[in-house]
Order: C-alpha cells, then sequence, then structure tokens
C-alpha cells in the first residue's frame, strides 16, 4: 500500500474535529409475477431544500445539541426489539396524530429516500401540503422530519421534542424498555404533521416493515422499492426473507406500488397483497420507464404511468436506478388520486414535469466540486454500489476515477468494493467518525484484496483522504478529465459534504 501525505484542507484538525462533534454526534444508518392479485391497470413542485447547516444562532444551535444529545443518549437505530408496543403506546398518549392524515409508506433495500422525495415533490406540485419522513440523514437531524418539500427550521425541531417528552416520559415508564432513538423521532414527526397539518405524509421505513416503528400508519398506498441483501443479520439472509419483513407495510385494502424484484420477492409481496386484498401494480408491466436519454445534468425521461405516458421529464439526477425510482414513485401519487382505479386518466403533464424538474437528493451521485469532479452517492450495500457505478459510469466519462471510501463495519464491505473495482484507477480508504466506522487499516486490508497493493492509498482522517485523493486527481495533465468519487457510508459522505463547503 502507498501513502499519500498532501498539503490539509484548510479546516486544521481541530476545526475538523469541531465540525465531526457538531455534526455527527448522532447514531446512524440506521432499505414480477402473477400471484392472483389484482392489478392497477386503466379501464411542479416547490424546490427541495439541501442538507441544512447548523442554526445561526447560538442559542438555537445550544438548545438543538442538548435535543440532540438526549436522543443520542437513547437506544440507536441498529439496537433494535423487534415489536411496534413501545411506539403504538406513544401514539395512543399523544391522540393517535398518525390517524391525522392520509399516508404513502414506503420500504424496500435502496432508493427509498430519493423515491420519497420525488412523491413529496409531485404532491407539492399538485398544491398538497407535505410532510416527509426519511432517514438517515446527511448532515442534520432536523432533515429526517421535512414540512412542505424542506426540513423543519431548528426551532421547530426542539420544540416538537419538547411537546412529546412528557409523554415520552410517560411511556419510558410503562415499557420493560425506554423507546429508541429511532421510536422517539417518528413520534415527533407524527405530532408535527398534525400539527402543521399536513395533507399526505410520505413516510419511508426505518428498517425492515412490520416492526417498524413507522408502521403504526395505515398507509392508503404502499411503495416497494427494490429488496436486496443488507441488515441481513436483522431481516434474513434471501431477498424473499427480507421481503417477508418488508411487506408488512401491505395494509388492508391498500394499494401496492412494486418496483422491479428479484422474483422471490416479487412472490412474498403478492401473496400479501392477495392475503390483504390489496391492489397491486407492478413496475415493468402496469407502469414503468418507456425511454431514457442522458441529459445536462441528468436525464430526459418518457415515463408510462398507470393512466398513460408522460413525455419529456427532465429529472436532475443521474443513473438509470433514479430513473426507476421516477416510474415508481409517479405511479404512487396516480393511485394516491385514484388513478387506475376509480379513473382513467393521466395526471397534468406540466405539473408532472415541474414538479420531477426540482427534485434533488443530495448524497446520490451529486457533484459538489469541479476542477477535478468531486461526486458524492451514500453507496452502503452491494446493489447501491452497483447502481452507482453504472450510473457514474453513464452519466461523466471521467477518463480516470479515485474513490474514497469509508464505510461501516457491519456492512458487506468486500461485495460493495468488487462493485467499484472496475471503474476506480485508485482507492483511498479512510474512516468515518461514527462508532460503527470500519477501521482504516482493516478496510485497507480488505481494499489491497480487491484492487491490489499499488492501488490502494490510507488516510484515516477524512479530510487527509480527500485531498489524497483530489491530488492524485490532478496529479497528471493527460487526466484532465479525472474525477473523484466519495462513497461507502451515509455518514462519510455528510461529513465530505461539510470539509467541501456544502454545509
Amino acid at each position: 500500500m502507498s501513502d499519500q501525505h498532501p498539503e490539509p484542507l484548510d479546516e486544521s484538525g481541530d476545526e475538523f474535529d469541531a465540525i465531526v462533534d457538531a455534526e455527527t454526534d448522532r447514531d446512524p444508518d440506521l432499505a414480477v409475477i402473477e400471484a392472483g392479485s389484482r392489478t392497477l391497470r386503466t379501464q411542479a413542485g416547490p424546490p427541495q431544500d439541501q442538507a441544512p447547516s447548523r442554526p445561526a444562532d447560538p442559542e438555537v444551535d445550544k438548545d438543538l445539541r442538548e435535543v440532540e444529545q438526549e436522543l443520542a443518549g437513547r437506544w440507536g437505530e441498529t439496537k433494535l426489539e423487534p415489536s411496534v408496543s413501545r411506539i403504538s403506546a406513544l401514539m395512543d398518549v399523544l391522540g393517535e396524530p398518525q390517524r391525522a392524515y392520509p399516508s404513502i409508506h414506503i420500504t424496500g433495500t435502496n432508493g427509498k429516500t430519493s423515491t420519497a422525495r420525488m412523491i413529496e415533490a409531485l404532491l407539492g406540485g399538485f398544491e398538497l401540503r407535505t410532510g416527509r419522513y426519511t432517514s438517515p440523514h446527511v448532515q442534520s437531524i432536523t432533515e429526517r422530519i421535512s414540512l412542505d418539500g424542506a426540513p423543519i427550521d431548528p426551532e421547530r425541531f426542539i420544540a416538537t421534542y419538547r411537546d412529546v417528552k412528557p409523554y415520552v416520559d410517560m411511556v419510558d415508564a410503562s415499557q420493560e424498555y425506554r423507546l429508541s432513538f429511532f421510536e422517539v423521532l417518528t413520534g415527533m414527526a407524527y405530532a408535527a404533521f398534525a400539527d402543521a397539518p399536513v395533507d399526505v405524509a410520505v413516510v419511508e421505513v426505518g428498517m425492515g416493515g412490520s416492526w417498524d416503528a413507522t408502521n403504526v400508519i395505515d398507509g392508503s398506498v404502499a411503495v416497494v422499492t427494490p429488496i436486496d441483501l443488507d441488515h441481513t443479520d436483522r431481516l434474513g439472509g434471501t431477498p424473499a426473507e427480507i421481503a417477508g419483513e418488508k411487506a408488512g407495510i401491505i395494509k388492508q385494502g391498500a394499494t401496492v406500488i412494486l418496483a422491479q424484484q428479484p422474483v422471490d420477492a416479487a412472490q412474498v409481496m403478492l401473496k400479501r397483497a392477495v392475503e390483504v386484498d390489496a391492489t397491486v401494480a407492478r413496475e415493468g408491466m402496469e407502469f414503468g420507464v418507456a425511454s431514457r436519454e442522458v441529459a445536462v445534468g441528468g436525464q430526459m425521461l418518457t415515463l408510462r404511468g398507470l393512466g398513460g405516458e408522460y413525455e419529456e421529464i427532465f429529472l436532475p439526477l443521474h443513473g438509470a436506478h433514479q430513473a426507476h425510482n421516477a416510474a415508481v414513485a409517479l405511479a404512487a401519487v396516480e393511485a394516491f388520486f385514484g388513478i387506475g382505479a376509480e379513473h382513467a386518466r393521466t395526471l397534468d403533464a406540466e405539473t408532472v414535469r415541474s414538479a420531477f424538474a426540482s427534485v434533488v437528493s443530495p448524497g446520490r451521485l451529486e457533484v459538489v466540486r469541479r476542477s477535478p469532479t468531486v461526486v458524492l452517492d451514500a453507496a452502503h450495500n452491494p446493489a447501491g454500489a452497483r447502481a452507482a457505478a453504472e450510473g457514474i459510469t453513464e452519466s461523466f466519462g471521467f477518463s480516470r476515477l479515485v474513490g474514497v471510501v469509508g464505510a461501516s463495519a457491519d456492512k458487506d464491505v468486500k461485495a460493495v468494493l468488487e462493485a467499484f473495482e472496475p471503474i476506480f484507477t485508485e482507492i483511498v480508504v479512510t474512516q468515518n467518525s461514527s462508532h460503527r466506522a470500519m477501521d482504516a487499516d482493516e478496510l485497507a486490508a480488505i481494499a489491497v484484496e480487491v484492487f491490489g497493493d499499488e492501488r490502494v492509498v490510507v488516510e484515516p482522517r477524512l479530510d487527509d483522504a480527500l485531498e489524497a485523493a483530489i491530488t492524485l486527481a490532478e496529479e497528471e495533465a493527460e487526466y484532465s478529465g479525472a474525477g473523484v468519487l466519495v462513497t461507502g457510508s451515509v455518514i462519510t459522505v455528510g461529513e465530505a459534504r461539510l470539509l467541501l463547503g456544502r454545509g
């Protein structure tokens, strides 16, 4: 392994540590066949916000840190007890806020957050007030709860926490285990949506489905993005086993929007749909991507919805996987409006175009710097890594690509690296500030197996790793088309975003 020691970034070590402490003191990260079920056949939104930075007001920042610290003292998202009893008890004492609005519930392995953002943009385009709950966050915990396409402001986040805290304490006292970090945030989101009030909630599961804390809603539309292997220690070792857990969000009489799935996962989903008399629309059959072309800054799509075709849809996101997410999002919104069941029509095409053109998804093949181009992608499992590799190859055409990878120790890191091996000229291995981060030397040992000794650089500090990668990308004039891809973890991407001035 080679060692690079370039000049450091502008931030000193102390400043970098302060940024990490301020922004990442959290426990994150926590993702077609017939089977007798009915199928759906047909018989712009407000600009979405980027990841927010710390509050400018020192007092607000202090209060937010106190809330973050209290939440961090609870079970993290990786420590789970498979039950919805605690969140149900919290909803009960809060007066069932999650019943105050209809919901679109999203599960799957990859693409949930991007799909949620697209659904939110479409609903907003049709002048509905939206609440969106997604996880994990890229930079600020406030990203998880959004109203009208933007994260709730820190003051509102703090006020919501203080409003629900007495009820949280009541439930803590009555249960065998205290409410977890994710359960409290879920309660906060549902309460904030009821208080707004929203017209519709777009809710992404934290993990799984049946016993996920979000699963106290009755989503009239259940969305299942592609299922692959992730969190296998908790959800199962095959797509079918994982699908069995995720199918728990499909409620009696709901409409299911099913992305393309492994056949065994699709069988499980369709069986569940039959059991609860749900209506199913399947990508590739009832809806899908009719055509797509790479365009400057994204891609141009023709989407086949439940009610007909929508042409000339510009999506400012890269990769075929985002086109498929767009098709799923469109079908979900059509289903929410009754298209394909009660109505044989399309949504207003201009509104759909405007909404899709407004979509952003921080940390998903996101360009944060030019000369050289630095791209961030939060891929952290093999399927996500394959999608990112395909997307960056198609959309950017780098002559040389240097990878910066910091991963979590509980992931299938070797398979992630193998997905990137064909497109990385060199790889700089590093680690983020999370206690779940894989040690840089341990990651380097795996990287050497995949890439060989000469292509691996070790820089334990992320700021050093970024500078090393940028230096490698710039070092030879013939590589003027070189770029850097930062990936491996949502936390790595969030911290890189800060260091590169996007916080």
